[in-house]
């Protein structure tokens, strides 16, 4: 369901497999953070579920680094299946006979939003490089034009883990009187050193690859695939709990009773990262990946507010629910408790879950009971608060 557009207005647009599309006015500029500003900018989308006739049911979901806008059903472009499926879908914790669910591509992204792989209106070919450093800020004034666009004064809720808890995080910063609730999962107020390490080593292995070209490979029919093969390789692993590599493959050989004596894959766990590499290389575009990961590394919600966490969030209305689980070392819970703090410096209404889990920082992405009890509850809550209507 969308709303009429008036004459001028941003537009839809065939998404020829990206879902939805909306193009905003060619001759509109969209101000990025570094001061740069693009032109016809598109953001690509998907919605499930009906919207209220108050408009007040909107629940949006905002992706992780790898993911795209299609969070509840089959990717017809990779032909890889629904990223969320598990949440997202009738009768689901966020239920789609209730909720009017909206996910959109993020921008930099590689899924139909605009991002490095697209055409430069100003040059015709490929950004690639030429495409402007973004942050997390920018991805989520773009995605209220998408609000905007569909009529949408106040989101329901906002929810995303990782990098999608970031997005969650700046929403409420930003457009506080536009979220009800808000629920970050598994995310931090701020990238660690730690992480912008791991991402500075994918991207690395992407740029040292000489397919890469200096970012211009589409020009020249090439792809960095071997050094994206290693940059998602590297970082799947911080994806995972050490219990959880060791349960699934611990020391196990592939197909195989003694050592190769060589640089084979010999053990298991080799053998599904490069797997892992090969397959992200055929849906991902290397560029992409540098963009979103340096938006992370960026991502610092207290510089916006001389460095204190708590002013973000002063005199918010938002509902916050924050998770976070046990194994997760690359956001771990002291990250999201600080989220938590900060937030009950503000005087906000905050709820907090630490989830026990062997799943490392997947975990929300994956069949975690307890996660599905906290937020149904949740969110049942917030929608009695809000009156809120089925469609």
């Amino acid at each position: 369901m969308h709303t009429p557009m008036a004459a001028g207005e941003a537009a839809l647009v065939a998404g020829h497999g990206h879902g939805f599309v909306l193009a905003l006015p060619e001759n509109e500029p969209f101000a990025l953070d570094s001061g740069s500003a693009l032109l016809g900018v598109k953001i690509a989308y998907q919605t499930y579920g009906r919207l209220n006739a108050e408009r007040s049911n909107a629940v949006l979901v905002c992706h992780a680094l790898t993911g795209d806008q299609f969070v509840a059903s089959h990717n017809p472009l990779t032909g890889r299946p629904a990223w969320w499926d598990l949440m997202v879908g009738p009768g689901l914790t966020l239920d789609t006979d209730q909720y009017y669910v909206i996910c959109a591509n993020v921008l930099g992204g590689c899924m139909g939003t605009t991002g490095p792989q697209e055409v430069n209106p100003a040059s015709g070919k490929p950004y690639g490089l030429d495409f402007p450093v973004i942050t997390v800020a920018d991805m989520v004034r773009l995605q209220c034009r998408l609000v905007d666009h569909l009529g949408i004064d106040k989101l329901f809720c906002v929810i995303g883990g990782s990098m999608g808890g970031m997005q969650v995080l700046q929403w409420a910063a930003s457009y506080p009187e536009r979220v009800f609730a808000a629920a970050p999962i598994a995310t931090a107020a701020r990238h660690s050193a730690q992480n912008i390490a791991f991402h500075e080593v994918g991207r690395q292995a992407i740029m040292a690859d000489p397919d890469w070209r200096q970012g211009d490979y589409q020009a020249h029919g090439t792809r960095p695939a071997a050094g994206l093969a290693v940059a998602r390789m590297a970082a799947h692993i911080t994806y995972l709990s050490e219990t959880a590599l060791h349960r699934k493959f611990g020391r196990s050989l592939q197909n195989r009773q003694t050592f190769s004596f060589g640089f084979g894959a010999d053990f298991q766990v080799e053998s599904y990262l490069r797997h892992q590499g090969s397959s992200f290389v055929d849906r991902f575009d290397a560029n992409s990946y540098l963009y979103i990961t340096r938006a992370m590394d960026y991502f610092d919600l207290a510089a916006e507010y001389d460095g204190v966490l708590a002013k973000a969030f002063r005199g918010i209305e938002t509902r916050f629910c924050v998770i976070s689980f046990t194994s997760d070392w690359l956001y771990p819970t002291a990250e999201n408790r600080a989220i938590v703090k900060a937030l009950n410096a503000a005087s906000a209404n905050v709820s907090f879950v630490e989830i026990e889990s062997d799943h490392g920082h997947d975990a929300f992405l994956l069949d975690e009971p307890e996660m599905f009890r906290t937020l149904a509850g949740f969110l049942g809550a917030a929608a009695a608060r809000r009156g809120l209507r089925r469609p």
